[in-house]
């Protein structure tokens, strides 16, 4: 029998226009907190959240199930490697999104017992659900104080005690709520939406026929707010893969995540390709990835083998209950499986908990040796568990799911993959115009196009990804030692992905981020400056790309006042800022400390003198109001308002020495020498009023106090000698002191931290001993924490859990150290 290998490349079941090369690999030890499979942009982005790939079912980062099955076949037995067969379920009593129902409701703390089943609730409102502000998901009845109580009446006409049964939920924010009196959920602060949760027998055993009720009471903190929830049982279905593979290993690389399996006797090693090189912007751009595969025979025998991949319609749905469309055809070549809702309202909606629904969710494969098919999930999987292949039905049909199959034939060894992509249509709505994803800018491809070209050059791209993988992984060792490079491969893909880049219509280039799980806010100033490290140290067009929009905010009129905007809108609407106040030092500070920190990295300040205007505006508020700040925000808007802050006074006085830094680089001497000279005189006094000992303070008013003070970075990087170099030196080691099991808290007010701030703070030591103090910790975090999200940067420095924020870009900061050894050489 020929060589399986061989035969692949006969068949074409993959392109061997070119030669898989062996990939150097440094192995990332990280147990990651979830891990990145696929990544495009803020919408197409998947990740698995557990130790192996088919413990749960892949998830958006938002935490919202994004199904994808796979499955191989081995001499006839499923083994499954990822996901979860999942059992329906059916609504008993649904949630509002799905079934309507009404509640009795109060905004006036209740008396005692209002949870309890026989309480008298006659004297409460009556409305419709869900309860909450007018921008969160299916809110009928308005809710803008602080509290609400809700009892929801649930009429049963059987007991439930021989059914799985599921409460799912959604609140913003404090929340808890009981069953027939019985608490089920607990919350403290935190926002999160269709929350699924088994219920206990103990709770199950109170659903008898008749009346129940289901109390709740939830409390908003600030922002949004919501209130909704449901019962649901089991439905009763045959299933097909219980029998799991065995993970050996997962391995998190910058563009790429390897996972290698046991399948009876053979062995699956499977990858997540996202080729996001930096040097090549259509392809950044280009909304297709890879899952490719290679299984080898564990006994040396040859093997019969079959490969199954399936999506479901959620990948191109806000939530799971929309309507949807899938169909399947053929094209050049390819087999294309597409799905996407059946009301397209391009760029409808806006926000931070949300999923993309317009456009459409495309899984693909070559056609040699493949069938394909839309349709029910589990009649899909019996056909391949049965028959190693699929019945070949891909007519339009509504709320279908995508499966594709390929067989390897009888051999030792065997390679191929499938594309997974998007086509989103239009990506960003920019100050009113609606704007087309980079890859397509001009409207002059198709999706089809893309996918076609991906597949073409998969080879080559893996070759390329996998040497730059190994290369960062060196680069990142060498500045800052194994622990530092396997955050950094972790962090690549995340902040990169929690951008969209497109073109405006005066043809500069916007990278525009999302904040994801923060507020939803789109191109944020403080969300860009912790995270444009990364963007610098590979490509300086799309650090400018980061703040092109604030430019154009400030120099077209749409924003007047002599400070920068916080942002230019809620995702993906830029239409002007939406976030509630403004943060006049913070931002003025971060624009001009980049802007210099570009001139730096290419060598000149031509990019700041397309925009001096408007830099000499924001340098003399500065200058006006940046000493001694009044109370407002910072980049840790979280922490609340607070005036007379070190940090940002910091911030401001390396923002007045970046101007002066671009002056002296365009030739205005005069300038430089003036702005110079004023952050010089600044920093001294700021060192008179900091000074607390052996530290520097929090807040110029409260001795006894510290905080990192991360924003000196720049007078190290830019080599800008406003601050003597005894400052970091006197403040590192007092940090060392206050350090708890997993980092620095980012000041003396509480206890957890900011992961990226913890990294610059540590990029201010001259030597890689201290600085790999304090990177230790927050690896240590990394690999150990029970909050499985995709890596948060607010967490607790003296627990396992988390704060807030997930998926977040900010993580690219931690490319600061790798940025600083670049700068000083």
């Amino acid at each position: 029998m020929k060589n399986l290998l061989y035969l692949l490349c006969l068949t074409g079941l993959f392109s061997c226009g070119g030669t898989k090369e062996p990939a150097q690999i440094i192995k990332n030890d990280l147990r990651a907190p979830a891990y990145p499979l696929v990544t495009i942009d803020p919408y197409t982005s998947a990740w698995s959240a557990t130790d192996n790939l088919y413990d749960e079912p892949v998830k958006h980062w938002t935490g919202k199930e994004f199904p994808l099955l796979g499955v191989i076949r081995v001499d006839g037995e499923p083994y499954r490697f990822m996901g979860v067969e999942q059992t329906p379920i059916e609504a008993v009593a649904g949630m509002s999104v799905t079934t309507a129902w009404t509640g009795k409701y109060t905004f006036n703390a209740p008396a005692k017992g209002w949870e309890k089943t026989d309480f008298n609730d006659n004297g409460w409102k009556e409305g419709q659900a869900a309860f909450g502000t007018p921008e969160e998901t299916n809110v009928n009845t308005l809710w803008e104080t602080k509290d609400i109580w809700v009892r929801r009446n649930i009429n049963l006409d059987k007991d439930l005690s021989d059914k799985k049964v599921f409460l799912i939920y959604s609140h913003d924010d404090i929340f808890e709520l009981y069953i027939n009196g019985i608490q089920v959920v607990k919350t403290g602060y935190e926002w999160k939406k269709d929350v699924q949760i088994t219920l206990s027998d103990e709770v199950k055993s109170t659903l008898k026929a008749g009346k129940n009720v289901i109390a709740a009471h939830c409390h908003n903190k600030m922002g949004g707010a919501l209130v909704d929830f449901g019962i649901y049982v089991e439905d009763d279905i045959e299933t097909f893969l219980s029998t799991t593979a065995v993970q050996k290993s997962a391995d998190v690389q910058a563009t790429q995540t390897h996972y290698t399996f046991e399948c009876g006797n053979v062995e699956l090693k499977l990858s997540f390709l996202a080729p996001l090189l930096m040097d090549d912007l259509n392809l950044v751009s280009r909304p297709v990835n890879y899952i490719s595969y290679d299984i080898n025979s564990l006994d040396g025998k040859e093997h019969d083998v079959q490969i199954y991949f399936e999506a479901a319609p959620n990948w191109a749905l806000n939530i799971p209950s929309q309507e949807s469309k899938a169909e399947g055809f053929e094209k050049d070549g390819l087999l294309f499986l597409k799905t996407g809702s059946t009301n397209q309202k391009i760029l409808g909606k806006r926000g931070d908990d949300i999923r993309i629904d317009w456009g459409y969710f495309y899984l693909s494969g070559e056609k040699n040796n493949s069938t394909y098919n839309v349709g029910d999930p589990y009649q899909m999987r019996n056909d391949f568990v049965k028959n190693g292949k699929l019945a070949g039905d891909v007519s339009s049909k509504d709320n279908a799911s995508l499966a594709i199959s390929q067989t390897l034939g009888s051999g030792k060894s065997a390679s191929g993959k499938v594309l997974i992509g998007y086509d989103d249509i239009y990506s960003i709505q920019y100050f009113e115009e609606n704007l087309r994803p980079y890859w397509n800018k001009k409207g002059d491809k198709s999706i089809e196009q893309a996918f076609v070209e991906a597949n073409k050059e998969f080879i080559s791209l893996s070759n390329k990804c996998s040497d730059f993988d190994f290369k960062l992984m060196n680069e990142a060792a060498q500045a800052g030692g194994k622990e530092y490079a396997e955050l950094c491969a972790l962090a690549y893909r995340q902040a990169i992905s929690a951008h969209k880049l497109v073109e405006a219509p005066n043809g500069d280039l916007l990278f525009l981020s999302k904040e994801n799980n923060s507020n939803g806010s789109i191109g944020t100033v403080d969300v860009t400056y912790p995270s444009a490290p990364l963007f610098l140290y590979y490509n300086p067009e799309l650090a400018k790309g980061l703040l092109n929009h604030i430019f154009y905010y400030s120099e077209s009129g749409k924003w007047v006042k002599p400070f920068p905007a916080h942002d230019v809108g809620t995702y993906p609407w830029a239409n002007g800022q939406t976030y509630g106040g403004d943060m006049p030092v913070e931002e003025g500070g971060n624009m001009l400390a980049l802007t210099a920190a570009i001139a730096a990295v290419e060598g000149n300040a031509k990019y700041a003198e397309k925009h001096w205007d408007v830099l000499t505006t924001w340098t003399d508020y500065l200058v006006e109001k940046g000493l001694d700040p009044e109370n407002q925000l910072c980049t840790d808007d979280f922490a609340g308002h607070f005036a007379h802050n070190v940090n940002l006074s910091v911030k401001a006085i390396m923002g007045i020495a970046s101007y002066g830094y671009l002056a002296d680089m365009l030739g205005k001497k005069d300038i430089a020498e003036k702005y110079t000279a004023k952050a010089k005189e600044m920093a001294q006094e700021w060192m008179k009023m900091a000074d607390d000992g052996d530290h520097y303070r929090l807040t110029f008013d409260q001795p006894g106090t510290w905080s990192q003070k991360y924003n000196l970075i720049w007078n190290k990087i830019l080599k800008l000698n406003i601050f003597p170099e005894s400052v970091a030196q006197k403040e590192l080691p007092y940090y060392l002191t206050k350090q708890n099991e997993y980092g620095l808290p980012l000041d003396s007010r509480k206890n957890y931290t900011k992961a990226d701030w913890i990294i610059w703070t540590a990029t201010l030591a001259d030597d890689n001993a201290t600085f790999l103090k304090f990177i230790t910790p927050v690896h240590k975090f990394m690999n150990e924490t029970t909050d499985r999200v995709p890596m948060s940067d607010w967490y607790n420095t003296d627990s396992k859990t988390h704060v807030g924020f997930k998926a977040r870009s900010v993580v690219g900061g931690y490319y600061i150290k790798m940025l600083n050894d670049r700068m000083m050489k």
